[in-house]
């Protein structure tokens, strides 16, 4: 409910910005003899897709080690669990052994 909340007004902005700005503008790329021709609203919000896809992107490439750190320390942890448990289990058939008594 709350990302409806939040992206509801984001889109109707985007709307009314795109709606607002059709005149065409050209775009050129130095140094390439490369024009192209769009409504400014869609050159504008293209160059803001791009900037956030490749933040995005930065923001995923520096998250990697974190995420392998967390991985290996959740394997760890795993392997620790299992040790307990195997501990558990002959602390419980040691005490079962004591409670039994001598075997004669």
């Amino acid at each position: 409910m709350i990302r409806w909340l939040l992206f509801l007004p984001l889109a109707g902005l985007v709307v009314l910005f795109a709606l607002s700005n059709r005149q065409m503008v050209e775009l050129r790329l130095w140094p390439f003899d490369w024009v192209w021709q769009a409504p400014l609203s869609i050159a504008v919000l293209l160059a803001a897709c791009v900037a956030f896809l490749l933040g995005a992107g930065i923001v995923w490439m520096s998250d990697l080690p974190l995420r392998s750190r967390g991985r290996a320390a959740l394997r760890r942890a795993e392997g620790l669990q299992r040790e307990v448990e195997g501990f558990r289990a002959r602390d419980r058939a040691a005490a079962a052994d004591r409670l039994a008594g001598p075997a004669e």
